[in-house]
């Protein structure tokens, strides 16, 4: 894990996995992964420039309080806001996660649909990703409604897309050479 935000992901992990406080945490940052999916609110709060630290600080610390999260996390949350680093929480949260998984020894995969998956979906998605790739998975979910239709797998440096922009591009591509 590189970058920043890999710096903070795994001082969490450490931090949790010396505490014993994985599932807390891990339960805790889902939390926040979805409000941040679902408050437009909350996820200006972390990436507007024009927030200050103190408001910034404020409103993590009433965000954290109101969806529950552990002491662990709370506080983690409150350094990132001291540190004007709530911008990479995200990323940092997908990090985490990657850690987590690779410690229950699954690997990480990256899925991008148009729409979001429901949990037969994601339960056929992963029997699937297992036959192939020979282990347990543990999959990143997210939406993008700009590629319409079909998903984005990335597992490592592999790369699967059935996007259906990528497919129409390629149709254009291939009107435009013949």
């Amino acid at each position: 894990m590189a970058g920043l935000a890999g710096r903070y992901a795994t001082a969490l992990f450490e931090l949790a996995r010396d505490n014993r406080q994985i599932e807390a945490v891990s339960a805790s940052l889902d939390r926040v992964r979805q409000a941040l999916d679902s408050s437009p609110e909350l996820s200006q709060l972390t990436t507007s420039p024009l927030v200050g630290r103190d408001d910034a600080l404020r409103g993590i610390m009433a965000a954290a309080d109101s969806l529950g999260v552990d002491p662990t996390t709370r506080n983690f949350l409150g350094v990132l806001a001291r540190n004007r680093r709530l911008g990479t929480l995200p990323e940092v949260i997908r990090g985490f996660f990657r850690l987590y998984a690779a410690h229950r020894g699954e690997t990480t995969a990256e899925v991008t649909s148009a729409h979001a998956l429901d949990d037969a979906q994601v339960s056929a998605l992963k029997t699937k990703l297992r036959s192939m790739l020979g282990r347990d998975v543990a999959v990143d979910l997210r939406v993008d409604p700009a590629i319409l239709g079909g998903l984005v797998v990335r597992v490592g440096s592999r790369m699967i897309d059935s996007s259906l922009k990528t497919k129409l591009d390629s149709l254009a591509l291939a009107m435009k050479e013949g």
